[in-house]
């Protein structure tokens, strides 16, 4: 799994090579996954919050897909400097929102952001390299621009189904193979290749939507239970 920042972002949404770094600091390629720092929020948030994003990332209507209910919680999980976090707080269920990042500069910049904002539904949490860390099981997983960052995939959700409630969902967008922005093109997953991997580590697609210009966005349930 990516050492340093498998989660961060929820929103690896920059393009072409300054977009992941190349100009910013060092980064490593593995044959499954991406490994990248993303550890100057303070320069990131210029990108990852840009209001010109929401054109094409379409959050509201994101949130909207997850269908959560009042009481619900949910785990932001590569949360970055919280563009997804602080919606999913805001939304009219107001559920209880776990921002997890693995870069300890973006945990400690969401949880000012979220302080600032007076979201007092948001907890901050400092992911490891195998495990978001989640305190309390949640209903919903969502893991935007991130999913390529993860390696060791299959064990990885096989240990996140233990922090699913009873119907928890887990939902995951990451840019297309045809699409131009995002991270370099080997780490473009098809959709197939998402599918094929949740399938090995225990869940079953639950629903895709269609509407994201660049990205998918698959939904999957556990197909059993874990044991605990």
């Amino acid at each position: 799994m990516v050492r340093s920042k498998c989660w961060i972002l929820a929103a690896i949404l920059l393009v072409g090579p300054v977009a992941f770094g190349q100009s910013q600091g060092q980064q490593t390629t593995a044959p499954d996954h991406m490994e990248h720092r993303f550890d100057n929020p303070e320069q990131l948030a210029k990108s990852f919050d840009d209001p010109a994003r929401d054109a094409w990332q379409m959050p509201d209507r994101v949130i909207a897909a997850l269908s959560l209910k009042r009481g619900q919680v949910v785990a932001d999980v590569g949360a970055g400097t919280g563009y997804f976090t602080v919606r999913l707080a805001k939304a009219p269920t107001t559920p209880k929102v776990y921002g997890v990042d693995i870069e300890p500069k973006m945990v400690s910049y969401l949880r000012d952001r979220a302080t600032k904002d007076g979201l007092h539904n948001v907890v901050a949490v400092q992911a490891a390299a195998d495990t978001p860390n989640l305190p309390e099981p949640v209903d919903v997983v969502l893991i935007v621009d991130t999913y390529h960052h993860i390696g060791g995939r299959e064990a990885y959700f096989r240990k996140l189904a233990k922090s699913l409630k009873p119907g928890g969902k887990v939902a995951i967008i990451d840019f297309r193979t045809d699409s131009k922005e995002g991270p370099p093109a080997e780490f473009h997953f098809p959709a197939e290749k998402v599918k094929a991997e949740m399938s090995a580590a225990g869940y079953k697609l639950a629903a895709q939507h269609d509407f994201l210009p660049r990205q998918q966005f698959l939904i999957f349930e556990l197909a059993s239970r874990p044991s605990r």
